[in-house]
């Protein structure tokens, strides 16, 4: 059994004991900013006269030749060492002998540590960002192709008023867009530098904290050394903003999923998103979506978790906090394959346009600007609001849709139908006359996807080159 503490020890440590303690079946992900950040300590270490630029020469080759080995496939993380940070210095040492083993002068395990998460994460924020961007230019695209698409607006899950599938498909736009606003909010508070902060208390070392952040393009070090070691608010703010990612997903998920069912038949998803039944040879089932509708409760379980291990921690660092490696890597894992996978299925979707918007039509989702109609001639809204609810009712019976009236049936509700109620009740007419920012109006959603195509154009404050 690898391990760096053994002195303070007369008995080895039991098997079970060691292995429940040991965190290298997962921390091993950790091993590019366990290395990253072993170079730029050396690098400071030697700037600073604790190691002799021949040693921080010595220890930078000999991790640079770690790193290559390890990507490489010529070296392996096995479990025989107790973690990450274990690893490399063992085998530093090995390669460079006594140089090797003045690589953790100045730091603890909980800075090392730390700090290999903050890296983890931040190059973890920048995938999940461009995932997050990538899903909104195909959002894009598709709004530009869809918007003088009509189909049924719902609230309460019943018909309401007619939309623009581009309007429709814009409410997500927006919720992806604060989703990568929260993914650059948490870059912006967690970029400062834990290391340097010691087991919790710092170090008699003269370290230059702000040399080593600047080589690890953090924006500076943290300024409490126990809290930068005892600090997991960036992971359940990141955990957050996936939940949040992840229920987004999920409610797009499910409206393709109803709408994907033979009694709406709006969209049909590409084979390649689908599969069929072992018994049924009809069926083509929505499978990706309904696996991603359900993981989301995974990646709330994640949050969830990570949460309650943290509510009752004391100052400083706990061995509890090993847990929020698996739970975090799991919900990483989890959100950036349904954002790839659900991006995939809403590129190569088909959407069924005529059949939108002869829901429509069918249902009476034009009501209210018929009732605008004999407003507009003079009608009280509480009149026209009740005649138009009776012409509802009349169409409910002969099953059919407003527009499919005769004038003369209009004129039997009311005398102040005329030709023009046609044109009023229009599906063109009752979406294009909705002008106001916001609307689903092609004048108002042209700005909106002006608005859109700027901002995908430009890159985050936050976002590296």
């Amino acid at each position: 059994m690898a391990q760096l503490w053994g002195g303070r020890f007369t008995k080895e440590t039991d098997q079970l004991v060691y292995n429940f303690n040991a965190s290298i079946d997962f921390d091993r992900k950790f091993y590019r900013q366990d290395i990253r950040g072993s170079i730029a300590h050396v690098k400071m270490l030697a700037k600073q006269g604790i190691l002799t630029e021949e040693e921080g020469r010595q220890i930078v080759q000999g991790l640079e030749g770690i790193l290559q080995d390890v990507e490489s496939g010529k070296l392996e993380i096995t479990s025989e060492y107790e973690d990450i940070h274990s690893f490399v210095e063992a085998v530093l040492i090995d390669r460079i002998g006594d140089a090797g083993k003045k690589l953790h002068t100045g730091r603890s395990r909980n800075d090392q540590v730390a700090l290999d998460m903050k890296l983890y994460i931040r190059d973890e924020l920048e995938e999940t960002d461009a995932l997050v961007k990538k899903l909104m230019t195909v959002l894009e695209r598709l709004m530009e192709d869809n918007l003088h698409t009509y189909m049924p607006g719902f609230t309460h899950l019943q018909k309401a008023q007619p939309v623009t599938l581009a309007h429709h498909l814009g409410a997500y736009f927006e919720m992806f867009r604060r989703d990568r606003g929260r993914l650059g909010d948490i870059y912006e508070r967690m970029n400062y530098c834990p290391l340097g902060s010691g087991a919790l208390a710092g170090t008699t070392y003269p370290l230059d904290r702000a040399y080593t952040a600047e080589l690890l393009d953090f924006y500076g070090p943290t300024d409490n050394s126990m809290d930068s070691v005892s600090d997991r608010d960036y992971v359940i703010e990141l955990l957050a903003a996936l939940s949040t990612i992840m229920m987004h997903l999920s409610r797009f998920c499910e409206e393709i999923i109803t709408w994907n069912t033979n009694e709406y038949r709006f969209v049909e998803i590409d084979d390649a998103y689908s599969t069929g039944s072992s018994i049924m040879p009809q069926k083509k089932n929505p499978d990706i979506a309904e696996l991603v509708r359900g993981k989301t409760g995974r990646v709330y379980g994640a949050l969830m978790s990570l949460l309650t291990t943290m509510k009752g921690l004391p100052l400083a660092y706990n061995k509890d906090m090993q847990e929020d490696k698996e739970l975090t890597f799991d919900a990483l894992d989890t959100a950036k394959g349904c954002l790839a996978l659900f991006t995939g299925m809403l590129d190569t979707m088909k959407f069924r346009r005529d059949v939108m918007e002869a829901s429509a039509k069918n249902g009476f989702t034009n009501a209210t600007d018929a009732a605008d109609y004999l407003v507009g001639k003079g009608v009280p809204f509480r009149d026209a609001h009740g005649i138009v609810g009776r012409l509802v009712l009349a169409c409910i019976e002969k099953n059919c849709a407003l527009d499919d009236l005769s004038l003369e049936e209009y004129r039997s509700f009311s005398p102040v139908f005329d030709e023009d109620i046609y044109e009023a009740i229009s599906m063109k007419t009752c979406v294009e006359k909705r002008i106001t920012r916001g609307a689903p109006g092609a004048s108002a959603m042209e700005t909106v996807l002006a608005k859109n195509r700027e901002y995908l154009a430009g890159q985050q404050p936050w976002e590296r080159k």
